[in-house]
């Protein structure tokens, strides 16, 4: 099978895995049992795995909270910051095509009381084509405001969203600000030295980690602003009482190997992949008539290099997924795919339901080849064109 959904989840790097093996089988002591010599030995190289993905990140050590995931990052930050007892504010602010792990979270507490406002981005006919609306955004704060969450990098049409501008609107209003920056962190750069954002969610299977460890940044290192979270999970406090849990040295070694190579062949594999997207994209265009792109130009620094989402003339994503059954894509997020609305990303970009079923998802990641490209081509063209 030729893999191109990278947005899904990545294979995992070798070289992660081989940094990881250790700490599973040989060094496999609690990090917290520190009474003990492979206690202390766990603890050391976890303490500075988690400096070196704070480095990378631009925050201090202090900051970084291990988690499973950016799920359970984002249920953390949003929930947390906004049931907290000393939290006086009740609104919240996000946009129309956040992730699900953003989304429902904020109908919950939608549910429980709070106010919350959607702000729409711009539709699809306008040059920042899925960005969200700072008119919009700067409209909708008030001095209820608690929190801004909106993701770094959409998962469905690659759109990066302008950070630092959000983050400024939100601060005049004395709001926090989050991002789930699970499809930007290890692709982009996301230095919170740099964009003003407190706290950011990722997972390191997006960036050719393992499946089941992620990352809360909590207030970015900033001197004098202080992000308080109620706990979600509770039972021993290891993570300075924010998060209970033994903690997995092996995991965090693993995400912090995964982000350290992430960074250093940034350039390079964006260069890469950015080269086989437009490959794809040249190949699909000569071998299916009609076919059109979603969400910001190619060649536009507001989408991420590896993703392509495409609209079809007259079949439904999802037939020609079954048609093309050797190539690994998809017709929208991971986490939705057991429901059968069309995606509310390229909805909330102004497509029909219909137009929106007629789409889909490539994600090009650093192992793919040209040689799949070409192989790719061929089979989703004959696909395709089994089905008209």
């Amino acid at each position: 099978m030729i893999y191109l959904d990278n947005h899904a989840t990545t294979p995992c790097d070798p070289r992660v895995a081989q940094q990881m093996m250790p700490w599973l089988v040989e060094h496999f002591g609690n990090p917290h049992s520190t009474s003990h010599e492979m206690g202390r030995e766990a603890k050391s190289a976890m303490d500075a795995a988690v400096a070196m993905i704070a480095s990378h990140l631009g925050v201090a050590a202090d900051s970084v909270l291990i988690t499973s995931g950016a799920t359970e990052s984002n249920n953390l930050a949003i929930d947390g910051i906004c049931r907290h007892p000393r939290q006086r504010r009740r609104h919240v602010v996000t946009s129309t095509i956040e992730h699900p792990a953003v989304l429902d979270v904020v109908a919950r507490l939608e549910k429980d009381g709070f106010r919350v406002t959607r702000v729409p981005v711009h539709r699809f006919d306008h040059p920042l084509a899925g960005q969200i609306d700072l008119e919009q955004l700067a409209a909708a704060m008030d001095d209820d405001t608690a929190l801004v969450t909106v993701h770094w990098a959409n998962n469905e049409i690659g759109v990066i969203q302008p950070m630092s501008q959000i983050a400024a609107i939100a601060h005049q209003a004395g709001a926090l600000v989050h991002s789930d920056a699970t499809q930007a962190v290890g692709r982009i750069a996301v230095d919170l030295q740099r964009v003003d954002v407190d706290l950011i969610s990722a997972s390191a299977h997006k960036f050719y980690g393992p499946k089941g460890v992620g990352v809360l940044t909590m207030a970015g290192g900033i001197p004098g602003r202080r992000v308080r979270l109620k706990p979600m999970i509770v039972g021993g406090g290891q993570q300075r009482n924010v998060r209970s849990g033994t903690m997995s040295p092996a995991n965090v070694i693993a995400l912090a190997t995964a982000l350290d190579l992430a960074v250093a062949e940034s350039s390079q594999v964006a260069r890469r992949v950015g080269d086989l997207r437009v490959k794809l994209w040249d190949g699909l265009r000569q071998g299916i008539e009609g076919i059109c792109l979603n969400g910001p130009p190619l060649d536009s620094s507001m989408r991420l290099e590896g993703n392509l989402n495409c609209k079809l003339p007259g079949i439904e994503g999802e037939s020609w997924m079954a048609a093309c059954s050797d190539v690994a894509f998809s017709s929208g997020s991971a986490c939705s795919s057991v429901d059968a609305k069309p995606s509310h990303v390229l909805t909330g970009l102004g497509l029909s339901e219909s137009e929106a079923r007629r789409s889909v998802r490539f994600g090009i990641g650093k192992f793919n080849t040209s040689e799949q490209i070409d192989r790719a081509i061929e089979i989703l063209v004959s696909g395709y064109r089994s089905l008209v």
